[in-house]
C-alpha cells in the first residue's frame, strides 16, 4: 500500500535527495508495517523524532511501535524546536 512520508525542518536531511526540496516521499509499505518500522530504514535518531503525526493526528511516543497505517495515509514527523 502507499502512504506518503513527510520529514520537517533538520529531519528532511534523511530524505533521499530527490525528495529534500520538498520534504515528501511516496512510499510503499506492508500494510502491517509500524511506524516505527516505516521509518527505520531512514535512520531517523529516535532522540530526534519528536512530534509524529498521522493525518494530522498526534501519535503518542509508545503507539508508534505498534500503530499501522491505511493506503493513502499521511505520516509527518519533525524534531524537537525550539524558539522565541
Amino acid at each position: 500500500m502507499q502512504i506518503t512520508l513527510k520529514l520537517f525542518a533538520s529531519l528532511t536531511d534523511y530524505l533521499p535527495p530527490a525528495a529534500r526540496a520538498g520534504n515528501v516521499l511516496a512510499l510503499d509499505v506492508a500494510p502491517d508495517a509500524s511506524i516505527a518500522r516505516i521509518i527505520e530504514p531512514f535512520g531517523l535518531p529516535p532522540k530526534l523524532v519528536h512530534l509524529v503525526l498521522v493525518n494530522g493526528a498526534y501519535v503518542q511516543p509508545a503507539d508508534r511501535l505498534t500503530r499501522t497505517l491505511v493506503e493513502g495515509d499521511v505520516l509527518a514527523i519533525w524534531p524537537p524546536i525550539a524558539g522565541g
